[in-house]
């Protein structure tokens, strides 16, 4: 069998979805074929349901589809109900199934690295869709708390509104006058934090055995890493949490979980773990 996959989204030109995919497919002796196509939000819904229907198996979302996906599912996991967008879509009996690895993904390269967040002060920076996907199974895991700044208090509080307890919010300017540092600081904003909020982390923000975690990836160090040099050793980009999203994509549409990050060698990082 042949697995029919794409991603949409637009732009689409960075994306490394489909070399991440046709990997996991070589390594597990799957054919996989995967395509990356750039749709207008305008044709999204009708090419959606065209892909599937031309017997396509498993559809990734990306900017800026995730919500329209969210509303055209007909049955959504626990993860795309509380995140309110989909980056996974498959064909299922009863209509679409929609559903967001995005916090699972994280939680995964967390595990790879040491960093539990189980009982640790965690602040994330922003509160954009990305971190709307990744807060659900982050509060699942049982932190002391989870603090989100933002610029944007409206945005913010109908964030922290989807939470009964442990996650609240507060505005960037608030950050030094926190009661007491936090553990693990996971970055969301996609500018970084140099020049573009005002905002420089200091040992006030962050404890001297925390970490730093930017959702962003790139060669060398983010902005946002290269700020958190001077605090911690303990740092790592979204990287890890871009291979075991997909790595959760690839199982829901195979049945078969492939190790994400063997991966890492072919990126040209290593797959050393650290812990708090």
């Amino acid at each position: 069998m042949t697995y029919q996959f794409a991603v949409f989204g637009d732009p689409i030109e960075h994306s490394k979805s489909p070399e991440i995919h046709r990997r996991f497919g070589e390594k597990l002796s799957i054919e996989v074929v995967y395509n990356k196509v750039q749709i207008k939000e305008r044709d999204f819904e009708s090419e959606v349901y065209r892909f599937f229907a031309d017997g396509g198996n498993g559809l990734s979302v990306t900017v800026p589809h995730k919500w329209s996906a969210f509303q055209m599912a007909s049955s959504l996991s626990d993860e795309a109900l509380l995140a309110g967008t989909c980056n996974t879509l498959m064909p299922r009996d009863n209509g679409l199934y929609g559903h967001n690895t995005d916090g699972l993904g994280l939680l995964d390269d967390l595990e790879r690295l040491g960093w539990s967040p189980t009982g640790r002060r965690i602040l994330i920076l922003g509160a954009g869709g990305a971190i709307a996907g990744c807060l659900g199974p982050l509060a699942a895991k049982n932190p002391d708390e989870i603090v989100i700044a933002n610029r944007s208090i409206e945005k913010l509080d109908r964030l922290v509104a989807r939470y009964d307890r442990g996650v609240r919010g507060i505005a960037l300017s608030e950050l030094d006058s926190q009661s007491a540092p936090f553990d693990l600081v996971i970055n969301g904003i996609s500018a970084g934090l140099a020049g573009s909020t005002g905002v420089e982390l200091t040992d006030r923000i962050l404890n001297p055995d925390g970490a730093c975690y930017d959702l962003l990836y790139g060669v060398d160090d983010t902005p946002f890493l290269k700020m958190c040099r001077a605090l911690t050793n303990q740092r790592a980009d979204g990287l890890g949490m871009l291979l075991a999203q997909a790595a959760r994509q690839f199982e829901l549409w195979t049945g078969i979980y492939p190790d994400p990050f063997e991966q890492l060698v072919d990126f040209g990082r290593g797959s050393d773990t650290r812990a708090f």
